[in-house]
């Protein structure tokens, strides 16, 4: 395997992401975007990397009650088929860069916002239309996460944040399952047209990075300040983002006109 290092890339950010309750897919495609890898293998990747950092999340958080199934259903009922239909698009290279650029740089945005708790009066608050609302959301990301090669909770969680829609341990669960189902979802879309040349020697290394650093990460999330944490992976993200975008965005332009 050429490139080493990217065992260490995605250790680190494996754990970082796990600790907050992401899978880590935006950094990873990042990441290999820098190497000038195949864009439907930086995607084929990035999913099965956040299915194994986000299967210990979702175990544990289910392992402590902290998974409300009851409240989570809308948010997958559309995003499991929307995010394989995002999959199954056929977009260019260059599309997929830009979309994954801008996606990343709202993403952090979003995780940089800081947001209250939310209290136990906003959580009794009746919530009018919320299944239709919860769900047109979900399938939104989903669709998005497909396309792109993320699980989509680095969307959800922040939006959630923004909403009060539950205890922040309940929010990062939440995402944790989100990104577990889309993901499994997006690769099945992407099995439709995979490239031969795949290499599937790497996808095996690099798996094994993720799953340390994830299994790690997990279990010590405790011990961080969630804040920092999320603005650590927003900076990161941002930075990743916009270096897309510069790298990619002038080529997008020409290939329209």
């Amino acid at each position: 395997m050429q490139h080493w290092e990217l065992l260490l890339f995605f250790l680190l950010i494996a754990f970082l992401y796990a600790s907050v309750g992401f899978g880590g897919g935006s950094s990873y495609l990042a990441i290999l975007a820098l190497y000038a890898l195949p864009f439907k293998e930086l995607r084929l990747i990035a999913l099965i990397g956040n299915i194994i950092v986000v299967s210990g999340g979702v175990y544990i958080y289910v392992k402590n009650k902290q998974v409300n199934w009851k409240k989570i259903v809308p948010f997958v009922l559309l995003s499991i088929p929307m995010a394989y239909l995002g999959a199954i698009v056929r977009i260019s290279q260059h599309t997929f860069f830009v979309i994954l650029g801008c996606s990343l740089v709202i993403a952090a945005i979003l995780l940089w916002i800081k947001t209250g708790p939310a209290t136990i009066d906003q959580l009794n608050e009746p919530k009018r239309h919320a299944f239709l609302k919860n769900s047109t959301l979900g399938g939104s990301i989903g669709f998005l996460s497909g396309m792109v090669g993320i699980g989509g909770g680095i969307f959800l969680s922040p939006v959630l944040n923004l909403m009060k829609w539950d205890l922040p341990k309940k929010i990062a669960a939440t995402a944790s399952v989100f990104i577990l189902v889309n993901s499994i979802s997006g690769i099945a879309g992407q099995l439709t047209g995979l490239p031969e040349n795949i290499n599937y020697s790497r996808i095996g290394l690099l798996c094994v990075a993720v799953l340390i650093g994830g299994q790690a990460g997990s279990r010590m999330a405790i011990k961080f300040n969630p804040l920092i944490i999320r603005r650590m992976t927003a900076v990161l993200v941002c930075s990743a983002g916009v270096n897309v975008l510069v790298k990619h965005f002038p080529l997008f332009f020409e290939q329209l006109f």
